[in-house]
């Protein structure tokens, strides 16, 4: 009778607390909320200074879906060439799909949209873009295709830098299109933290500047690349690379004085030089 008793109870809790383990162990959000904080000593947007050679602080915000699906901000602080016609921050708004083609192998498919919070009449324009990314062992490579459509925001509006001073439209109104192609290598450094990092890009647009004196490819075509290293501890990553390009000053004069530190017409904002950040990621 005893054992009987024992048997009845054993099985009544088992009942009970079968509940609270299928409780406990409910399945994973299908969504993922990730993000990071970046402190840069220059931002370099394809090998040229948006920030005026000075320091900047960003952000981004991502938000993905299981099924490849995501969303995304990013904002950085502007300055000199980089305003935009009186903007001090750019707000980009990312959307895009990945799929995994393989197991080492990825394809990213979205669109950007560069926004200038606070800037000047048609500067805000549209850039979808495509990402295949490969990994070997240690070695990670990506090859990537940007096109910004024809929009006013990248048309010949100004000649030269000195009809942009005038206020002399040469063309206003025109809207021409920008394609950046690139590849990236990264090679993790097995046994340590740093990982090695490799860019080269090409962009052609037009050879004038736009309707708030800039261009999203000065000088028409150019190359930009930069070699460094990342080094990680935890959720911190700090960067140190060497950034050109090969525009030249004399290349690049009759864009003056928008291409110059502080817009006074001597120098170069795609001088080559060192850019070092710390990442904060959460």
């Amino acid at each position: 009778m005893h054992s009987l008793r024992f048997a009845a109870a054993a099985v009544l809790l088992t009942g009970l607390a079968t509940p609270a383990v299928a409780q406990d162990t409910a399945p994973p959000s299908p969504v993922t909320v990730s993000g990071s904080v970046t402190l840069a000593t220059d931002y370099r947007l394809r090998g040229v200074s948006q920030s005026d050679k000075d320091g900047a602080i960003q952000g981004g915000l991502t938000i993905a879906h299981d099924s490849g699906f995501y969303v995304g901000a990013w904002g950085s602080n502007l300055s000199g060439w980089g305003t935009f016609g009186g903007s001090n921050m750019e707000l980009d708004l990312i959307g895009g799909y990945k799929h995994k083609l393989a197991d080492n192998a990825t394809l990213d498919v979205g669109l950007t949209w560069y926004m200038y919070p606070g800037g000047a009449s048609k500067t805000d324009y549209a850039e979808p873009y495509v990402k295949l990314s490969g990994t070997t062992g240690p070695a990670t490579l990506t090859a990537s295709a940007f096109y910004a459509p024809r929009q006013q925001a990248l048309g010949k509006w100004y000649r030269t830098g000195a009809d942009a001073a005038a206020g002399v439209y040469t063309d206003a109104g025109d809207k021409q299109d920008n394609l950046y192609l690139t590849g990236d290598g990264a090679f993790a450094i097995a046994g340590t933290p740093l990982t090695a990092k490799a860019h080269i890009g090409h962009s052609w647009g037009n050879d004038g500047l736009g309707p708030n004196a800039t261009s999203a490819a000065p000088t028409g075509d150019y190359w930009d690349w930069s070699l460094g290293a990342d080094a990680t501890y935890k959720t911190l990553t700090l960067n140190v690379s060497y950034v050109d390009t090969d525009i030249t000053r004399r290349r690049a004069a009759y864009l003056q004085p928008s291409f110059s530190r502080g817009q006074d017409g001597t120098g170069s904002i795609a001088d080559g030089t060192i850019v070092a950040s710390l990442t904060a990621a959460f």
